[in-house]
């Protein structure tokens, strides 16, 4: 019987995080976990290919650039890169929509479940390294990239982002220029929103905190860092995805 208290505890902590039943806290925490995930990712991914997979204002400009000069495959590589983001999204809110339409409970746990496959696929890079494999590589990253922040966007319905790191710095400094202007001018009734300043800054960190985990643990184990990454999606989606077993229900 304690075993089995023992497994509740985690498989219902995740089927809260994950579940159709929302609200702003298990949104807040959801979304921290995956920024951790995003800026791991995104590190790891860069050390590895050499190529941020989640700064789309980048790969933008780089195609406007290598497209003006005539670099084509540079250009190519970058259209690569932002169309593999938005299939990542669309493709995350088709699943969502479609289980909505559906009534099902498990309707944001796919999402992450296909997140996890794909960055487990990722840690073959080791054996296959070539450079079709590294294009692949760069549009499954930039496809997860995409999945995760629409996953998100979707569950909180647009109240947080988790790889949008240049609208969420923007954010923290609106914030603090509200807090200003407060305190300058008190008579304004100009105040800066100390929750939304608290959960900006927090996956801001989280994102910080994934990078420099993402940059340690390629450095250690080479394309097997998005291993772990993969774990905790899977730890996340599959206790809402798996049925029930009689013996540990969580309800």
């Amino acid at each position: 019987m304690a075993r089995h208290r023992h497994i509740r505890r985690p498989l219902a902590s995740a089927r809260v995080l994950v579940g159709h039943r929302r609200s702003i806290g298990t949104d807040f925490a959801l979304a921290t976990i995956l920024a951790f995930i995003a800026g791991a990712a995104n590190a790891g991914g860069f050390f590895a290919l050499g190529k941020y997979t989640s700064h789309m204002t980048g790969y933008l400009s780089q195609f406007a650039d290598n497209l003006a000069s005539g670099s084509l495959l540079l250009a190519g590589s970058a259209l690569l890169a932002i169309l593999s983001f938005v299939s990542g999204a669309a493709a995350s809110s088709l699943m969502i929509n479609w289980g909505r339409s559906r009534r099902s409970r498990e309707r944001y746990a796919y999402p992450l479940a296909v997140q996890g496959v794909l960055l487990a696929s990722f840690s073959t890079g080791g054996m296959l390294e070539s450079g079709l494999w590294r294009l692949s590589a760069l549009a499954g990253l930039c496809f997860i990239m995409g999945m995760q922040n629409a996953t998100i966007t979707k569950i909180s319905y647009a109240r947080v982002r988790t790889t949008h790191a240049t609208g969420m710095v923007t954010d923290i400094g609106i914030e603090i220029g509200r807090a200003i202007c407060g305190r300058v001018f008190p008579g304004s009734g100009i105040a800066a929103n100390r929750d939304k300043l608290r959960i900006l800054l927090t996956l801001v960190l989280a994102f910080l905190i994934g990078g420099i985990t993402g940059a340690l643990g390629y450095a250690v184990m080479g394309f097997g860092f998005s291993l772990p990454l993969a774990g905790l999606l899977f730890a996340l989606s599959l206790p809402v995805l798996v049925p029930r077993r009689s013996g540990i229900r969580t309800a």
